[in-house]
């Protein structure tokens, strides 16, 4: 790639990417995905109410949220415009180990700032749960996240998250487009889990011991409580913590057939849980 030909992606890039603001301070980077306002940032970054997006002509407008999802660290807003410069979600599946790939994002202040580097890693990162990271050797600094990471087409590849060791975290852009869809909107079930080691069933298992479960939740009208530990999901046993994030993937009202412990390990039971709605059935 030539010189000019990359100043032309970058520009391209901050032409896409915005200045997403929460609250009197917090401060990130957001993605313009549709041409009718629809930009796509970190969930962190919108931990306020007042929420406002300044586009990379200066111009600013009022933002609501429309989709959250804390798992995936994305979120979903909504400005009041049209005729934007979209982006262009890339399949992150093809994205290799070694690419080249571009960052573009506010950092400290600085709008539009653009810094570039190799993919280092694609895959779980220890300590921050199950799921799938693309780690790249960009430098990332607070205001970062939210922007997009890009292959050397310009193509998104990720939305960058964080900054770990030195190097630049992102989530990858296919989990954006399946949020996008719907198919990352996780159901409500109101619960706080921390996984344990148990001996359940003569073996041992997984579990998800319950901290805390929050006020008029699908988990207190199904009658479950801080400290019954979850073990299985559909008939199937916990294998991960994924197991139990992924069950809650997906919008509207359905039935999760959950089994759990209360006190007695030896005497496991079984309770159906109407998510997106407030009734219950336990078996």
């Amino acid at each position: 790639m030539s010189l000019e030909g990359f100043g032309q992606i970058a520009e391209q890039l901050r032409r896409s990417t915005v200045q997403v603001t929460s609250g009197r301070h917090g401060q990130g980077s957001g993605i313009i995905v549709k041409s009718n306002g629809v930009i796509v940032t970190n969930a962190h970054v919108v931990s306020d109410a007042r929420l406002s997006v300044q586009l990379w002509d200066g111009s600013t407008f009022p933002a609501t949220l429309s989709t959250l999802n804390a798992r995936r660290d994305l979120a979903v807003l909504k400005i009041s415009t049209i005729n934007l410069t979209p982006a262009t979600l890339a399949n992150s599946d093809n994205l290799r180990v070694g690419e080249l790939v571009i960052a573009v994002g506010n950092p400290l202040g600085f709008v539009g700032a653009v810094t570039s580097g190799i993919v280092h890693a694609i895959g779980r990162r220890p300590g921050l749960g199950p799921t799938k990271w693309i780690q790249a050797e960009v430098q990332l600094a607070p205001g970062n996240s939210g922007g997009p990471l890009a292959d050397a087409r310009g193509n998104v590849v990720g939305v960058n998250s964080m900054a770990v060791q030195g190097l630049g975290l992102a989530v990858p852009s296919n989990a954006v487009t399946r949020l996008l869809m719907g198919d990352l909107q996780q159901a409500p079930l109101g619960v706080t889990v921390r996984p344990v080691a148990v001996r359940a069933e003569g073996s041992e298992r997984l579990g998800l011991a319950i901290l805390e479960v929050a006020k008029g939740s699908a988990a207190e009208y199904a009658s479950l409580k801080v400290g019954d530990i979850l073990l299985g999901i559909e008939g199937r046993p916990l294998n991960s913590l994924d197991d139990f994030e992924q069950a809650l993937e997906g919008g509207g009202e359905r039935l999760l057939r959950l089994q759990f412990a209360r006190y007695d390990l030896s005497k496991l039971r079984n309770v159906t849980v109407r998510l997106g709605a407030s009734r219950v059935t336990v078996v």
